[in-house]
């Protein structure tokens, strides 16, 4: 895992866009950056990579690579690549361990290059992408595309093909620095550059063909809007970053991407867990531009992620919180906690791409959807067996640091999924009349349904499913259909279930409307489902898993909230909602009466 330093902002190109355009006077110093490199090994870090401003104009900077390679962890560089195009610097940092390079070229030829950053530099970074190709492990070549060059990317593309062993990485302009204050005259409007970005990835993978080249990747735009290209998306955490230090912190912090936002039409989509979303300053500036995203709805998600172990924190019983006296900054709350063993807190981590970081917070910190696995199996299929909940130590509650600290949890010894799932069984045995059960799944609660009271029915497009439980439940019909294409005849249920399969749905507002018209005065729709959780496992049975065979089958993971949102307008009067939270599961409840027309 990496940890980006920050050594200063001065620099010896004036790029148009620069992040860093009002503080190009600050520096760090000498000694700060040394100590910053050890606390990256104090943390566990496998990886140091400077970055500014320019690292590399830093008379410190091969000193600081000696101390990086003394402490035994990799060499990486974020950089314009003037200087790397000095074969006896590019030495030096290749003799130091350099393995990662992520270089700024930003045009095919220098007046595209130089009219971006001011400076003559061209013949240089272009050197350096030419030194350092071949004899690093990663070497990215990133084009800020703006209003200048999201013309020209073709031409890049061209230029680079012969480098077979890079990337070729195309990123949005950040309304930041210079880019914020000649926002009109850099920043392109996101679709066109989408489409540029597109047309220049697919040029460059019809150029290259089968043979060797370079790959491609982008940052910063909508995956909605680069259909196709979605799994090209590349940012600090896809590159294995965990923290960073800016000039004048006194430790790290978790990368984070709080200058991106998801706008409100993003909610639904089932691309938000990888999808940066828009710059907040873009929207400020173009807030119409939302209507130009199209949320996708026809890919699935997963419904939780695995936290795997990285380090121990030597605690024995009664002594201090080490996070505590060390710090809590470098932890990423969303991403990370402590469970607590016997003489030590373990500290675990996820790297998952599947969900937004407020959807993780949010499941961790105002939902309490984490649990620790003892199941040792692919995928858990009894939660009541398999699933530990884990629940905060009450000394983190009462702890002045937990708004920032990331928690130390523990096990609670109750099963909390029979518990909850009782509330749903008993809804279901004071049933009588004409039911429907949207989404059969594996039948586990027709158990509950008496047959004498009951004329059930149910709809599942499980052609396989369906006729396993005709063959168990002969009491009851079973219709092989998608929800959305059954007749439904109006006032003709007495009682209608979405139970567990609501998140599956594609068009869950169709299907509550049509649910809704089909019932007749009086009677009842049941809706349960579950919302994401996290579960924490080791590292072999995490890896073993996401390699195996599972489907995914959600199309969203709503709470209560959302989904009794779903119901507005509707005729339909909530007798009873049991959402989740910190003592639940992740199974949550509406039930509703149909009311008169």
């Amino acid at each position: 895992m990496k940890a980006l330093i920050k050594v200063g902002y001065s620099c010896n190109d004036h790029c148009t866009f620069c992040h860093t355009q009002d503080v190009r006077h600050i520096d760090d110093t000498s000694e700060s950056v040394h100590a910053k490199i050890e606390r990256a090994k104090q943390l566990g870090h496998s990886m140091v990579v400077f970055s500014g401003g320019e690292a590399t104009i830093r008379r410190e900077i091969v000193e600081w690579a000696t101390h990086v390679k003394r402490l035994g962890l990799g060499l990486g560089l974020i950089t314009n690549g003037r200087r790397l195009s000095d074969p006896a610097f590019a030495r030096a940092m290749l003799e130091r361990g350099l393995s990662y390079v992520y270089l700024s070229l930003h045009g095919a030829d220098s007046k595209v290059h130089n009219s971006l950053v001011r400076s003559q530099a061209f013949d240089e970074s272009f050197g350096g992408v030419r030194e350092v190709h071949g004899k690093v492990q990663t070497l990215i070549v990133n084009c800020v595309v703006t209003r200048a060059n999201a013309r020209h990317l073709g031409r890049l593309v061209e230029l680079l093909l012969p480098f077979p062993e890079l990337t070729l990485k195309f990123s949005m302009t950040a309304p930041k620095g210079g880019g914020a204050s000649a926002f009109e005259h850099v920043v392109e409007r996101v679709d066109f550059v989408a489409d540029a970005v597109t047309q220049a990835i697919r040029h460059g993978l019809e150029r290259r063909g089968d043979a060797p080249g370079p790959r491609f990747a982008h940052d910063g735009l909508p995956l909605c809007l680069l259909p196709g290209l979605e799994e090209l998306y590349d940012d600090l955490r896809t590159s294995a970053f965990r923290t960073m230090s800016e000039v004048g912190e006194p430790d790290f912090f978790p990368v984070d991407d709080v200058i991106k936002v998801q706008p409100p039409p993003c909610e639904g989509c089932a691309l938000r867990g990888p999808c940066p979303g828009l710059f907040r300053g873009y929207l400020e500036c173009y807030p119409e531009d939302v209507t130009r995203l199209s949320p996708r709805a026809d890919v699935t998600r997963s419904n939780s992620w695995n936290l795997t172990p990285t380090r121990d924190l030597a605690r024995a019983p009664g002594a201090p919180c080490p996070v505590k006296t060390d710090g809590t900054t470098s932890y990423d709350r969303g991403r990370s906690l402590f469970l607590r063993l016997r003489d030590r807190m373990r500290l675990y981590e996820t790297e998952t791409r599947d969900f937004a970081d407020v959807e993780l917070l949010r499941a961790k910190e105002e939902q309490g959807q984490l649990y620790l696995d003892v199941s040792k199996k692919l995928a858990p299929d009894d939660f009541s067996t398999d699933l530990k909940k884990l629940v905060l130590l009450d000394e983190c509650r009462a702890c002045e640091a937990r708004p920032v600290c990331t928690g130390c949890f523990r096990p609670l010894p109750l099963d909390v999924f029979t518990r909850d799932d009782a509330a749903v069984h008993a809804l279901l045995r004071g049933l009588s009349g004409d039911v429907l059960d949207v989404g059969a799944g594996e039948g586990r609660y027709l158990s509950s349904i008496a047959p004498e009271r009951v004329r059930y029915t149910a709809v599942d497009p499980d052609r396989e499913l369906v006729e396993r439980l005709a063959r168990a439940h002969p009491w009851a019909r079973f219709v092989t259909a998608e929800i959305e294409a059954h007749e439904l005849a109006p006032a003709s249920l007495d009682h209608a279930l979405v139970l567990r399969s609501y998140n599956h749905l594609v068009s869950p507002r169709l299907v509550l409307e049509r649910l809704a018209r089909a019932l007749r005065p009086g009677g009842t729709l049941t809706v349960v489902d579950n919302v994401a959780f996290g579960l924490l496992r080791d590292r072999r049975q995490a890896a073993a898993a996401e390699r195996g065979p599972g489907r995914l089958e959600h199309r969203r993971n709503d709470d209560a909230e959302r989904a009794h949102a779903h119901t507005s307008g509707l005729p339909l009067s909530l007798v009873r909602r049991d959402d989740v939270g910190p003592t639940t599961s992740n199974q949550w409840l509406l039930h509703y009466e149909r009311t008169a027309p």
